[in-house]
């Protein structure tokens, strides 16, 4: 028999470790060490189960694995051969935004979120959109039955597709034999998708551990990941995230996937944001954009991140629109305030969806600059929708926002703001601000606030009136 030993695993970063310790010494959590038995055998090797059957029964396959895993010049790779020259687009234009422009055959794709918010939904919606496009996919269910995954399916209106196969199980070796028949060489078409929902429930017979442990769940992904390299499928899979830590989350399979996507939003409001904190192949700037519907996920119209505070809204104090960057797009984002009176030496100051360090930052500036008193004061900023906003440009509208909130006073109506504040009271300019300009009044805003530059001008075709500021003494007197 094989020797076992026993490590202990971080189910925040992976690290391994021969011994208990209370905190990671890598990334510092307390009580996340978790006990995991390993065999010493060949036996762990992803490469030994029924996934590399698949792969060594592809048309024009080597022979012998010696063959397959020998190192080949550079130049000799044909990339075209392969059928990974082109994406597998979905069809779902805030879907393939966030991946990079599509799929890529052979990778890896891990979708994370919470329990409830859509993912299922959003990856049923896209296997339909696929299978319509004649791509081949096999939905892997764990956790629900074929009959209810076709309930869901004809909700959605991809349950008539004869291109999508549905298949209910958890082991990871029927999972791979059923994939071999289903995704099998089928030479002209694209290359196949595999999707598993989700991965917690998926396990091995030959491991001695629950379903959703680390043990299981690495060994899993493993077996995973080598199936998409060496068969050029590409495999989807679902994470969940608890807050309890008992089921390990996508963070520890981070490292062995080509994507890592996150699906954000609360459950009780219709709005999803979808963003990647990993892509090999493509930006982690961008953002997808969804509302929830009766009829599954629909792409949020532009300007949906505004809807309160649109160009035809009255201007209210304490509401600032902001053009921000997010990958290759532009989104106008509500930044919204609130002072309240507070206790000196005891005041709050909390944000949701922006820098706190950047937001204590505003407020010294406000104090020094502007000679507001804000030591006794409960000061609240938030980004509306969801979206988190990291970059400076958005210091003005976030400083007039805690000023229009202190002041009552508001913004004048049709007004966006962009720019980067400075310590010393300064407006800093910004990049890209054409690309800004042109959004902002494309949503009816006929109005900017940006920094003072030389010989600025609104872009070509663009009717939208540019109010220069270089201090924010100049801006905070813009205040209706």
């Amino acid at each position: 028999m094989s020797k076992v030993k026993e490590v202990f695993a971080c189910t925040a970063c992976g690290l391994v470790q021969t011994r208990w310790l209370g905190k990671c010494p890598d990334c510092g959590a307390w009580d996340t060490l978790q006990a995991e038995r390993v065999e010493s055998k060949v036996r762990v090797d992803p490469r030994s189960a029924a996934s590399a059957n698949w792969a060594a029964g592809r048309e024009g396959a080597p022979d012998t694995e010696a063959a397959r895993n020998a190192a080949r010049p550079m130049s000799t790779i044909d990339p075209d051969g392969a059928s990974m020259s082109q994406r597998i687009i979905t069809g779902i234009a805030e879907f393939d935004r966030v991946l990079g422009g599509g799929l890529v055959p052979g990778s890896a794709v891990l979708v994370g979120g919470d329990p409830g918010i859509g993912k299922s939904t959003l990856l049923l919606q896209a296997a339909g959109s696929l299978a319509a496009r004649g791509t081949r996919v096999l939905y892997v269910s764990s956790e629900e039955s074929a009959e209810q995954v076709r309930l869901r399916a004809r909700r959605l209106g991809a349950a008539d597709e004869p291109e999508l196969f549905v298949l209910s199980d958890s082991s990871l070796s029927r999972i791979a034999d059923q994939a071999s028949k289903v995704l099998g060489d089928r030479p002209g078409s694209p290359p196949p998708v595999l999707i598993i929902d989700s991965i917690q429930m998926i396990y091995k017979a030959d491991l001695d551990a629950f379903p959703g442990t680390l043990t299981q769940l690495r060994r899993c992904t493993a077996e995973l990941v080598f199936m998409a390299k060496a068969t050029g499928a590409t495999v989807i899979m679902v994470g969940h995230v608890t807050k309890d830590g008992v089921l390990a989350g996508p963070r520890m399979l981070e490292h062995l996937v080509d994507a890592v996507l996150y699906f954000e939003g609360d459950r009780y409001h219709a709005h999803r944001i979808v963003r990647a904190v990993k892509n090999r192949f493509g930006s982690t700037l961008e953002l997808g954009l969804f509302e929830m519907t009766g009829e599954g996920l629909r792409e949020a119209p532009a300007g949906a991140l505004i809807a309160a505070a649109g160009a035809d809204q009255p201007p209210r104090p304490g509401t600032v629109v902001c053009p921000v960057l997010t990958g290759t797009r532009t989104l106008l984002v509500e930044i919204q305030a609130l002072t309240a009176t507070g206790f000196p030496g005891a005041t709050k100051r909390k944000s949701s969806g922006l820098d706190a360090s950047r937001l204590a930052m505003l407020i010294a500036v406000l104090e020094q600059h502007a000679g507001l008193r804000l030591s006794d004061r409960d000061i609240f900023a938030s980004a509306v929708g969801g979206v988190k906003v990291a970059e400076p440009a958005v210091d003005l509208a976030l400083l007039l926002a805690i000023a229009g909130a202190h002041y009552k006073r508001a913004t004048p109506k049709r007004t966006a703001v962009v720019g980067e504040v400075g310590l010393g009271g300064e407006v800093r300019p910004v990049s890209q601000l054409d690309a800004r300009i042109t959004e902002a009044s494309r949503l009816g805003f006929s109005t900017l606030m940006v920094p003072k530059t030389r010989n600025l001008r609104p872009p070509s075709g663009v009717k939208v009136e540019l109010i220069q500021v270089a201090t924010i003494g100049q801006a905070i007197d813009h205040l209706a």
